[in-house]
């Protein structure tokens, strides 16, 4: 199987939104630079560093299936039905939103996180399993099922907003040194977890 992968852009404070879920302090490095990575989605086009260019390249065309909570999808109105890398979607919710499931996309939707992660998993097959909420990388920490910790961190104070950790309840987790990749408004940290 692939890896269970967390990756977020994170404030140097440690938030992944804002306090009212805006993420544009957070994603300005998506479109800061000169080298073009198109996504799986012809409506996604990102202008990056060379650097970072390097690290998301890899991050779109690797990940097999995605997972993420209702709140980020009803943030994104379900990516229009897909999703940047072009992956199926995993939505762990207790409703699901009108209109869903569509024939024209790929996306399901699952009222457990660990039922959610296995579908995914057989989905993906050797490709990434990507966690796309803070929540849902906390339970899978806390259950030992997460591979890897990719932080974007962004040089910004936010002050308030959505947490990326939250009070754990396995700990310690350790991690391994960082992979860096220095991008222009974002440093790309890969932490793999220790088991």
């Amino acid at each position: 199987m692939g890896k269970v992968v967390a990756a977020l852009s994170m404030s140097l404070d440690g938030f992944v939104a804002d306090e009212n879920d805006g993420v544009g302090e957070l994603f300005g490095w998506y479109q800061n630079g000169d080298v073009e990575v198109p996504s799986a989605d012809p409506r996604w086009i990102f202008h990056v560093s060379q650097a970072s260019a390097g690290f998301l390249r890899p991050a779109l065309t690797g990940a097999g299936a995605l997972i993420c909570g209702r709140r980020l999808f009803d943030r994104t109105d379900g990516w229009g039905g897909r999703h940047p890398a072009g992956c199926p979607v995993f939505v762990v919710s207790h409703t699901v939103p009108g209109g869903w499931p569509r024939t024209d996309s790929e996306t399901s939707f699952y009222t457990d996180a660990i039922t959610a992660l296995e579908a995914a998993q057989d989905t993906a097959g050797e490709r990434t399993v990507s966690v796309s909420t803070p929540a849902l990388t906390q339970q899978y920490l806390d259950a030992g099922l997460l591979d890897e910790l990719v932080v974007s961190l962004v040089p910004v104070l936010l002050g308030t907003g959505v947490s990326f950790f939250r009070e754990q309840e396995v700990g310690p987790i350790r991690l391994a040194d960082p992979d860096v990749i220095e991008g222009t408004g974002v440093t790309h940290l890969t932490y793999r977890v220790l088991r």
